[in-house]
């Protein structure tokens, strides 16, 4: 399975704060905002990783975070014109996935919860379909709301709606097989001239091969897309850092515990780092101080 990170956008409603950088290289907490979707594909086992942002901002995350090979995988880069939804990514991305299935997620979200590794293990080993991942709101209406049946199998999906059927919202993160290329590019774009995500969905759940993961107690799922937001985020990255004294996102640990990485390779990378509380974190790792289990 291939990864795309989409981090593009303009990011005005962070302004001033992105008017000279990107929205995912803001920081949360200790780490720039793109570790952690990054974290996500690399947790589901994805090693083969397209990041998708402006022309501007390409050779920024380039600068950042180089071929990938200190996390044991291959990042690519590829730009995005203009905006133009969030479905163009498989349109751009179409040779980079060539015949394989691919996961997608968005530069500004931030997932984190027990057992969280296993649902992305299982979703990136499905050989047929989609998975989405949904997620209660209090404000249904911003995002593409999903309307369940008495068994809890999902219905319909309806982008924005006015008239919501439902709290959960599908966020983004999502699975698909090899079907999505062609689907995208067959795809007409919605009234604001997008192609829309939601479309795509659509035709999965219409085929009968839309799963829907319910994200409920014990996960948290942020969307940093505001300055209200970008602050919960980092109070609460810092906050679960410093209660369970483990790092959200550190992706020198997850290539690491993944055995993508060797000791040296990790030695390497901690150099730099030494002087604060992230390189001493790894070192600890490095030490065997902490088990996982997923």
């Amino acid at each position: 399975m291939k990864g795309i990170i989409l981090a593009g956008g303009s990011g005005t409603r962070l302004y001033p704060l992105t008017m000279v950088t990107s929205k995912q290289l803001l920081p949360i907490y200790d780490k720039p905002m793109i570790y952690y979707p990054l974290s996500v594909l690399m947790n589901a086992g994805i090693r083969d990783i397209l990041i998708i942002s402006t022309p501007d901002d390409t050779p920024r995350f380039e600068a950042l975070l180089g071929d990938g090979a200190q996390f044991g995988i291959r990042l690519s880069y590829a730009v995005q014109p203009s905006p133009d939804g969030l479905a163009q990514a498989f349109i751009i991305g179409a040779e980079f996935i060539g015949d394989d299935s691919v996961a997608m997620i968005l530069g500004d979200n931030i997932f984190a919860g027990h057992g969280l590794t296993k649902r992305l293990l299982n979703a990136s080993n499905k050989k047929d379909g989609a998975t989405v991942f949904g997620y209660y709101v209090d404000d249904p209406e911003r995002f593409g709301i999903v309307e369940f049946n008495s068994d809890g199998k999902a219905i319909s999906i309806e982008e924005k709606p006015e008239n919501p059927k439902s709290n959960y919202c599908v966020t983004g993160l999502y699975f698909y097989d090899n079907k999505v290329v062609e689907y995208a590019k067959n795809l007409k774009p919605s009234p604001r001239g997008e192609l829309e995500i939601t479309d795509l969905n659509r035709i999965y759940l219409e085929d009968g091969n839309l799963d829907v993961e319910l994200l409920g107690q014990g996960f948290t799922w942020l969307d940093t897309g505001t300055h209200e937001s970008l602050v919960d985020a980092t109070d609460f990255v810092r906050t679960m850092e410093t209660h369970q004294h483990r790092k959200i996102a550190c992706l020198e640990e997850i290539a690491y515990l993944n055995h993508w990485i060797t000791k040296d390779q990790l030695m390497k990378s901690i150099e730099p780092l030494k002087k604060n509380q992230y390189g001493q974190y790894l070192l600890d790792v490095l030490a065997g101080k902490y088990i996982d289990k997923l």
